[in-house]
């Protein structure tokens, strides 16, 4: 999407040692209320008093807004943000390693999708050539640009893979239709993909370069597109890789350009969050998660939402029900998959990811990067 706030920088209408059900209870026994360090202190169920976890902050180095992030496990996690800048760690977030691209300084990236600790792919966003794809093969020492849009009407948002070697990459509606890009090689080359299967655009949406997950995919085929700035907030479903959609309407706020869907997270084919509201301070946002267990044909609001603007969400691994939604106001936690939630921290970040072995990383403004960990 390209407005929010001045510049057009989130899309056009304006990227543990606990089982997940112990990492649940633990953080849904916090109180909420801001720490210094933006920790979370808890007390998991059968744990010493005071051996909880928290987001613990870890000292990027650097003031740049991160909204791609990319957990790899505990130990590696990838962020990407403004000023064209790439940060990487293998330590657990002791060290970063700034691996920015040369002469990438005037790029903003939004997203990051890493397929471990040396291959990765970035995304920029913005209008025309601004918009491009990066992807790196050594741990970010070269990257090679594998594409860049000759397209004055297009401005590209996110990008997903199914696995190493498929993946997809949305743009902002060009003639009415969302655009979609499409790479079999790992994201070495893209195609753009045929937009006969893709249904008409409403005027005035588009998607949300919020927190690198306005498009999400799960399994070999699935891949859903979150949308704003209409007057429905909308999430438009795939399950053959791209090429026919079907939307379906989400009970989150919209009818402004600054209102929409901001962040999807699936575990499953079947089972899905969406967060989001009105990304302006101090503007409510009364209805701002939904939930879907038919692969989101439809959605049902939340019973108890987040109490604002929601920009990230992810799922606990090996968990049916848990999940983290992130916020410039907070962050919450469900153990119910999404139907109510409970505020367990008032720090800010934009988005949020899990790895496989519960390695759950936040981060955001001001180059804010924090890890889950025990306190």
């Amino acid at each position: 999407m390209r407005a929010m706030g001045k510049s057009k920088s989130m899309g056009r209408a304006v990227l543990v040692g606990l089982s997940g059900a112990a990492l649940a209870s633990a953080l849904l026994a916090a109180p909420a209320t801001a720490r210094t360090a933006s920790a979370v202190h808890t007390d998991a169920p059968g744990a010493a008093p005071g051996k909880g976890l928290n987001w613990r902050l870890k000292d990027s180095g650097t003031d740049a807004r991160f909204r791609g992030l990319a957990a790899v496990s505990r130990d590696t996690a990838w962020v990407a943000g403004s000023k064209g800048t790439v940060l990487r760690t293998s330590d657990g977030g002791r060290t970063w390693r700034d691996v920015s691209p040369p002469g990438s300084a005037g790029l903003e990236l939004r997203d990051v999708e890493a397929f471990d600790g040396r291959r990765a792919v970035v995304l920029a966003i913005g209008e025309g050539e601004a918009s491009r794809i990066l992807r790196t093969d050594d741990g970010g020492t070269t990257w090679t640009e594998s594409f860049r849009n000759t397209d004055a009407k297009a401005f590209y948002d996110c990008v997903t893979f199914f696995d190493r070697r498929h993946g997809l990459a949305m743009s902002d509606p060009v003639d009415g239709k969302y655009r979609i890009l499409s790479t079999a090689d790992g994201g070495r080359s893209w195609k753009v993909l045929p937009s006969a299967g893709m249904p008409a655009a409403q005027e005035g949406e588009a998607g949300f370069a919020a927190s690198g997950q306005c498009l999400v995919s799960s399994g070999p085929r699935d891949v859903w597109l979150a949308t704003g700035g209409a007057a429905r907030a909308r999430v438009l479903h795939s399950a053959d890789r791209g090429l026919t959609w079907t939307p379906a309407d989400a009970p989150i706020p919209a009818g402004d350009p600054a209102r929409g869907v901001f962040g999807l997270a699936f575990r499953d084919r079947t089972h899905g969050i969406a967060v989001g509201g009105d990304y302006r301070a101090g503007q409510a946002s009364p209805e701002a998660a939904a939930v879907t267990g038919d692969g989101g044909r439809t959605w049902t609001p939340a019973g108890r939402p987040p109490p604002a603007y929601r920009s990230g969400v992810a799922w606990f691994p090996h968990s049916r029900a848990t999940a983290l939604a992130v916020g410039p106001t907070g962050t919450d936690v469900t153990r119910d998959g999404g139907r109510t939630w409970r505020t367990v921290d008032a720090g800010s970040f934009d988005t949020v990811d899990c790895a496989a072995d519960r390695g759950c990383w936040a981060s955001g403004e001001k180059g804010r990067i924090a890890r889950l960990e025990p306190r």
